[in-house]
């Protein structure tokens, strides 16, 4: 194997990064308000560009609204994982028009544009929580993430669940380009039989 094939991988990762893009419906100039600061009512009127994880979708008659859990947006203003970004809140946006709750369901990433227009309260669990309410031009429901796995590698000199995202090279292999001793112990001679 050459050494073309990991740094190949490399450049294309970078590449790709490199690429990340805002999608156009979500693009623009917005104000940074927190949840927290917006709950309190003093940034009625802002536009906003928030993100989250759908806790329950609930169409009316007129509009549909969804409760989110509010995460920190990436380069593409995509919700961070639950693994790596902490919740910032809850806030509730709604939007004109049907939104199907088979669809919209609980733990999908939604990012929304629109304009604060002060809160609503809804009980979570015994607590009154005043949900900051954004007037949403923009829902934007993102694909599913694809989970990808490396392929691991198991060297038995090195020790049992050792994880490679390579597979080979002098950084997968303390012993890379060395040769590989195996011991080969002939198997026990047969029993005698019995008298």
């Amino acid at each position: 194997m050459t050494l073309y094939r990991p740094l190949t991988l490399v450049a294309a990762i970078a590449l790709l990064g490199g690429c990340a893009t805002i999608p156009k419906p979500l693009e623009g100039t917005y104000t940074d308000v927190s949840t927290a600061s917006a709950a309190q009512g003093s940034a009625s009127g802002t536009r906003v560009r928030w993100g989250g994880e759908i806790i329950k979708t609930e169409p009316g008659p007129q509009e549909t609204c969804f409760y989110l859990l509010s995460r920190p947006l990436d380069s593409q203003a995509r919700p961070v994982l639950r693994s790596t970004g902490e919740s910032q809140g809850r806030f509730v946006a709604c939007r004109e028009g049907f939104y199907d709750p088979e669809v919209f369901t609980r733990g999908r990433e939604l990012t929304v544009t629109g304009t604060l227009h002060g809160t609503v309260s809804q009980k979570v669990g015994s607590y009154d929580y005043a949900y900051p309410r954004v007037e949403a031009d923009v829902v934007y429901l993102w694909p599913k993430r694809v989970v990808v796995r490396y392929p691991s590698y198991y060297d038995p000199f090195w020790g049992p669940g050792f994880y490679n995202p390579w597979g080979y090279g002098p950084w997968a292999d303390p012993f890379w380009g060395r040769p590989r001793v195996i011991v080969v112990r002939p198997s026990p001679p047969p029993a005698p039989p019995a008298h």
